[in-house]
């Protein structure tokens, strides 16, 4: 009987761990913006946040490095200027667009795979599992 229930509150705690895993932030791991590249490309913008906060943003065209601070529910990011890059104005442009939009986001969302930034432009992005 001690064995079932020693085996219960084991099973228990490894299930607790696995979805409090599931709804932790995914430090580390690439997220890929939720949507199709812009035409004429196979680019899709996607942003890397270490442990320590170290941002990685691949753009629609540029790259830039920056800084985010990530907390149970906020989240804050801080872009450095983009590197210098040869593109179309319109990419150019979502590249403005998108650094103005992850700016300005204040709280995130996991749900699985997909996770989700709040704020005056709503942003999703799909962990990237392969």
């Amino acid at each position: 009987m001690v064995r079932v229930v020693v085996m219960l509150v084991f099973t228990l705690c490894a299930v607790e761990l696995a979805l409090a895993d599931e709804n932790a932030f995914p430090f580390g791991a690439e997220l890929m913006l939720d949507t199709p590249p812009l035409y004429g490309s196979k680019r899709v913008p996607m942003i890397e946040i270490d442990d320590d906060g170290l941002t990685t943003i691949d753009l629609w065209c540029a790259s830039a490095r920056g800084q985010a601070t990530v907390g149970a529910t906020s989240i804050t990011i801080v872009a450095d200027p983009p590197e210098a890059a040869q593109c179309a104005p319109e990419r150019e442009t979502g590249d403005r667009d998108l650094l103005t939009a992850l700016s300005q986001v204040t709280s995130w969302h996991r749900d699985g795979d997909l996770i989700e930034f709040s704020g005056p432009t709503p942003l999703r992005f799909r962990l990237m599992t392969n």
